[in-house]
């Protein structure tokens, strides 16, 4: 095997060219760093297009066998030099692949019996996008749907706060007037959480088909959300600030769906 050793090299000029959302969007990959992210991608089924290692940065000799487990994957060994121009972690671990983009349609998505959703309004950041995947994969949420998103779901910031769940939850994205026909079309209520609200997001009833709304980081949701929503809750403050960050107001409600149907 030819081990890469300059950064010149197309292929490697390639895989920086992928951190530009342009690119992702022309390829349909992305990229996803990290030993247990690609271990997790595997579990969901995917298989890699193409996988850069390192393995001088290996945190475990005995990771190396999850390279008998991309038999599928074109391997591609570099040296540091290299792999430290196409990381995008401080700390790499000598593993970075190319993979397919898990995003679906909203028709395309398989929702349970009880459909439980969340809605992401115009997050900006990836890092709150990425988190919020995280707790919907333990919260087990159907999907995660970008309401007219400013960042997409291939940004290497999302993939790496998700720490590889945008490969284990199921993502889509949509216009509002979108998402809001199809949640009305399969009898999913939409619930957003404002400080306008008077009930308590503890004393809604969260039991049946449901829409968690978030909106933007400084924002809250659109006065579009609020007008189309069918529950209107408000998560108490006791503090100086008057929010909470996006990902954290999210969990708060995702485990509220959690609890109240799991008591």
């Amino acid at each position: 095997m030819t081990i890469i050793t300059s950064p010149q090299n197309p292929k490697i000029k390639y895989v920086i060219g992928l951190r530009d959302r342009r690119e992702r969007l022309q390829s349909g990959l992305v990229l996803v760093e990290g030993h247990d992210e690609l271990s997790l991608v595997l579990a969901s089924g995917i298989t890699p297009t193409e996988l850069f290692f390192c393995p001088t940065l290996f945190r475990d000799p005995a990771e190396r066998d999850l390279l008998d487990r991309l038999s599928q994957t074109r391997l591609i060994e570099v040296d540091e030099r290299v792999f430290q121009k196409i990381a995008y972690r401080e700390n790499p671990d000598g593993w970075l692949a190319t993979v397919p983009l898990p995003q679906k349609s909203l028709d395309e998505l398989a929702l349970s019996l009880a459909p439980f959703i969340v809605v992401a309004e115009g997050v900006e950041k990836p890092g709150n996008l990425g988190a919020m995947l995280r707790t919907a994969d333990s919260a087990g949420v159907d999907a995660v749907i970008a309401s007219d998103p400013l960042t997409d779901w291939g940004n290497p910031n999302v993939v790496r706060a998700s720490k590889g769940t945008l490969f284990t939850v199921q993502v889509s994205e949509g216009r509002h007037a979108e998402i809001v026909d199809w949640l009305k079309g399969r009898g999913i209520q939409s619930v957003v959480a404002t400080p306008d609200a008077t009930i308590p997001f503890t004393e809604a009833d969260f039991t049946k088909p449901i829409a968690i709304v978030m909106g933007t980081e400084h924002e809250g949701v659109s006065e579009a959300w609020l007008r189309a929503a069918d529950i209107a809750v408000s998560i108490p403050m006791f503090g100086k600030v008057n929010s909470l960050n996006v990902s954290a107001a999210a969990a708060l409600m995702m485990y509220e769906v959690v609890r109240q149907r799991h008591s």
